[in-house]
């Protein structure tokens, strides 16, 4: 454990350069678990530059997925990989953009609340920054907090957040705060040398933006020999020992360990002078990287999704399948499906070596029949197969179109006119005119019936799962649905809103109109997705017998 609680957080910050999608994200939270391992408080924060206020509007062929937290935040899908590694919930204050920044400045202008002068970025808007970098630090409940700035040194977007980050260390004790600089090593096969020029210059931008790094990781496919790191140390004014390798790894969870190796977490602790009684233990960490390494079974599952070009788009739910597949020592390889290209004379032979499949979330008519050709397909064929939000409610048309003969079926969605909406408008949703941070948003409580396939996958009653929706299963046909064999197996106890819905008669056939992929962790893997590959594994392993 940590030899004392400190009296105030210490501030280690990321910035990258040279390029984006270096993994700024995966150091910080590998930094984040073994300070974690030994016995620190941490939390992460994303700095984000864009000038939307949350992603909550944003395409996801734009920015990936949008992750939401229990307290109904929309944030960057990073923040997902901070609660994956650390195990530990986010909120609204560790996600802040740009946006965010102008809009409480425009609106405290507004309000008069700057008597009159004339609102500047330095200092109004840094402070702003400063106010909302430094929160989560002065709560109380943590001994380190991490901020990640989003985008790339020399990025105009950036620049406000530099410069605060600039002022917080001016205004800081140098022991407090950390720069923590992620930097390319780029290897031209034609000269068969590693170049060290474009680090050189990343730390040049930085230094002309008044930051000296004090730590560099540098991003790189071959080993930096000792003579390069001298160079690194050399030209870029950090001394050896701070210059870390990080090679590419074969998945994002190698990061930690390829981290404690470099002894990053050691070197950071020196330099904001903190003590630690005992050195980084990963050893459940460990045991689910040989579990994921060294699976003994393979299952094929099909995510059949809109946005299936862009994988981030569904990060989650990839993710959720690694813990899951490593949870049941069974690979899982995704089958990506584009719902738009389901017809009922291909589906049969899409899903000919499938053994689960998933139907996405998603907003908007697009693909949309196709995904319920899926589901008809899967329902018939006795294929495990789990609907989540829009995928539940596709699963909800279909039955309605092709077992209770309601043939018009729809949801309100898609056809506002549809003479039998199975699927409607929430009623607190039909006034909402604007659309950022408006639909049903965060954990709510969920209860589930006994004796059903939903309570043997929790093992208990009472649930809480995140939200991100404004339509609804239509109560109004709930007995019909209830008597031709979907039951709804999980409401919310306050508004008897249809969570679950489950199949009588098929082997694993399970629709939630929550996103369980955002609750799943390394430490904690989501029984839902647990149970669903487990149950694909059983389906695998019967027609191999065949």
């Amino acid at each position: 454990m940590a030899s004392k609680k400190q009296k105030t957080a210490k501030y280690i910050f990321v910035t990258g350069g040279v390029t984006s999608s270096l993994g700024k994200g995966i150091i910080a939270s590998s930094l984040a678990k073994l300070l974690q391992s030994r016995g620190f408080s941490v939390t992460i924060q994303k700095f984000d530059p864009y000038i939307n206020v949350d992603p909550g509007t944003l395409n996801p062929y734009e920015h990936g997925e949008c992750y939401v937290t229990d307290d109904g935040a929309e944030t960057d899908l990073d923040l997902g990989h901070y609660e994956r590694f650390l195990n530990v919930n986010t909120s609204q204050a560790n996600n802040v953009t740009t946006g965010r920044i102008y809009y409480n400045v425009i609106s405290k202008e507004r309000a008069g609340d700057y008597l009159g002068k004339t609102v500047q970025v330095v200092p109004h808007i840094t402070d702003e920054i400063k106010r909302n970098m430094l929160l989560l630090g002065k709560s109380g409940n943590y001994d380190i907090v991490i901020t990640e700035i989003g985008g790339c040194i020399g990025d105009i977007e950036s620049l406000p957040f530099v410069e605060t980050v600039r002022q917080i260390k001016f205004e800081m004790p140098k022991q407090d705060t950390l720069v923590i600089h992620l930097t390319l090593i780029p290897y031209l096969t034609s000269a068969g040398e590693l170049k060290t020029k474009p680090t050189q210059h990343s730390v040049k931008m930085l230094n002309e933006a008044g930051l000296q790094p004090d730590i560099l990781v540098c991003r790189t496919e071959h080993h930096l020999p000792t003579e390069l790191r001298n160079k690194i140390a050399r030209f870029c004014n950090v001394q050896e020992s701070s210059v870390i390798e990080a090679m590419d790894a074969p998945t994002i969870y190698d990061v930690p360990m390829l981290m404690r190796q470099e002894r990053l977490d050691q070197r950071a602790l020196y330099m904001l002078d903190m003590y630690s009684e005992k050195d980084a233990e990963l050893k459940d960490w460990e045991g689910f990287l040989s579990r994921l390494k060294y699976p003994k079974h393979t299952i094929r599952i099909g995510l059949v999704g809109k946005y299936v070009e862009l994988r981030d788009a569904y990060k989650s739910i990839v993710e959720s399948f690694i813990h899951a597949g490593a949870e049941n020592e069974t690979k899982v390889i995704i089958e990506w499906i584009h719902s738009e290209s389901l017809k009922k004379e291909n589906v049969e032979q899409t899903f000919a070596n499938l053994d689960g499949v998933l139907v996405a979330p998603g907003f908007g008519e697009r693909g949309i029949e196709g995904k319920i050709e899926a589901i008809q397909y899967v329902r018939e064929n006795g294929i495990p197969f789990v609907g989540i939000c829009l995928g539940m409610q596709m699963a909800v048309i279909e039955y309605a179109r092709n077992v209770l003969g309601l043939a018009q079926a729809h949801s309100v969605e898609m056809n506002e006119n549809t003479p039998e909406p199975v699927i409607a408008l929430m009623e607190d949703q039909k006034k909402v005119t604007n659309k950022g941070g408006t639909m049903r948003l965060g954990a709510f409580n969920c209860r589930i019936k006994k004796n059903t396939l939903a309570f043997s996958v929790y093992g208990k009653q009472n649930i809480s799962e995140r939200h991100r929706h404004r339509y609804e299963f239509n109560n109004q046909y709930l007995e019909r649905f209830e008597k031709a064999g979907m039951k709804a197996v999980g409401v919310n106890p306050d508004t008897n809103l249809v969570e679950i819905v489950e199949l009588e008669g098929h082997p694993f056939f399970i629709g939630v109109q929550f996103h369980p992929e955002l609750k799943s962790t390394v430490q904690n893997p989501h029984p839902l997705f647990v149970n669903f590959v487990k149950y694909a594994l059983e389906y695998h392993l019967k027609k191999q017998m065949k």
